[in-house]
């Protein structure tokens, strides 16, 4: 990858002396913000010389590892992880800051033919008429996709048809492979080798996730952590995350 902006420019921009005290910041993020935070993290590395360790997991899995009392400095995760009051507890008072966000959408092998979802009842019958759909319902997106099925009134239909997977950077690749004829997730994550995407979910249907940052209430790198979420919202980096298919902010 280029590199983003000269290392000295960025630590300026953030507010960092290249002498500053290095850090070992904790991050937990979300699995769909994998391609956009490890593209990301050399050049924050090298611009404020902390280094970050990221644990990348689904909004469930998430909730349980902050409510277990697993230490961690900074949060990139679903707005979804704030609903629970015990892992909100956890994170430093004040507003959270949004990073990125991104819709859902279908896809299909390549080559294959690209059904119709253009319209609520259009993408029913093309759910319906599908052996097999690949996405990961234990997770916020994976959620919403749940809703969507109840909205169209297919959720038992759908259970059958489910082919679970355990992250989502597995979907587009059982796609892929064919061991499911669709793959219906956030869009970001279903850009792939091997698969196609027909499109995003008709505008009746349609949402955003939004990946919202927050400091943790009890770490000692409060100001590596300040300077994370600074520089994820630079420049360079929303050039990043738009690449990566999400919408900064």
């Amino acid at each position: 990858m280029k590199r983003l902006m000269p290392v000295l420019v960025v630590a300026g921009v953030l507010g960092v002396s290249p002498m500053a005290r290095a850090a070992e910041l904790r991050v937990i993020a979300g699995g769909s913000m994998t391609a956009s935070l490890n593209a990301l993290t050399p050049e924050f590395e090298k611009a404020t010389g902390h280094k970050l360790s990221t644990h990348f997991d689904s909004t469930p899995n998430i909730i349980a590892r902050i409510n277990s009392g697993t230490p961690f400095d900074v949060v990139v995760v679903p707005v979804d992880v704030f609903k629970d009051a015990a892992a909100r507890a956890r994170f430093a008072p004040g507003p959270t800051i949004d990073i990125a966000r991104v819709g859902y959408g279908v896809i299909v092998r390549a080559g294959a033919p690209k059904p119709d979802i253009s319209s609520p009842d259009a993408f029913k019958k093309t759910l319906l008429a599908t052996a097999s759909v690949a996405f990961l319902p234990a997770s916020a997106a994976g959620a919403y996709v749940t809703k969507v099925f109840e909205r169209l009134g297919i959720t038992e239909e759908m259970k059958a048809r489910t082919k679970v997977q355990a992250t989502p950077a597995q979907i587009a690749p059982a796609v892929a492979k064919g061991d499911a004829e669709l793959g219906v997730f956030l869009t970001n994550v279903l850009i792939a080798p091997g698969v196609e995407l027909v499109g995003p979910f008709p505008g009746e249907l349609q949402q955003e996730l939004v990946f919202t940052s927050a400091i943790a209430a009890d770490t000692k790198e409060a100001d590596a952590a300040k300077a994370l979420i600074d520089y994820m919202r630079t420049q360079a980096a929303t050039a990043v995350i738009k690449t990566a298919g999400m919408t900064p902010g």
